[in-house]
């Protein structure tokens, strides 16, 4: 022992704030790898062809990625709120025909946001659509 006791442990390191590392206390991790961007994509990309299914699919079969899952529940949440949508919108244009312009401009407004939410699963972010659009129905 030429130059005294070893330091303590941590000596020289600052900690870390549990809030700063991935995945605690409710921070997201990002996707794992290519596979789970693509499968959170198609949660999106699916709703132009087959509507509810493809986001209940990515979310019953792949949900087991916290980057999947949550990107899947968001997109659950804007086909079922569409589908609801054109269900009121249709019944209410029995009473007045002008409403069918309310799932008409529903619609419009949920294709910009599949395509701004499918843009950042792309990327491998973590972006909330706005509740009016996607309601926080499935987590």
């Amino acid at each position: 022992m030429a130059y005294g006791p070893p330091p303590s442990p941590g000596y020289g390191h600052q900690p870390i704030p549990p809030a700063a590392t991935p995945g605690h206390r409710g921070l997201p991790q990002g996707p794992s790898g290519h596979d789970d961007t693509t499968w959170a994509l198609m949660a999106y990309v699916g709703q132009f062809v087959v509507s509810v299914i493809a986001p209940l699919v990515v979310y019953v079969g792949r949900g087991r990625s916290p980057f999947v899952r949550w990107h899947a529940a968001q997109g659950l949440n804007m086909a079922v709120a569409a589908v609801a949508m054109w269900l009121v919108g249709g019944l209410l244009s029995l009473l007045a025909e002008v409403m069918i312009w309310l799932p008409l401009a529903f619609t419009a407004v949920t294709f910009v946001f599949l395509v701004y939410a499918a843009r950042a699963a792309n990327r491998g972010e973590f972006r909330r659509v706005p509740p009016f659009i996607a309601w926080p129905l499935f987590k």
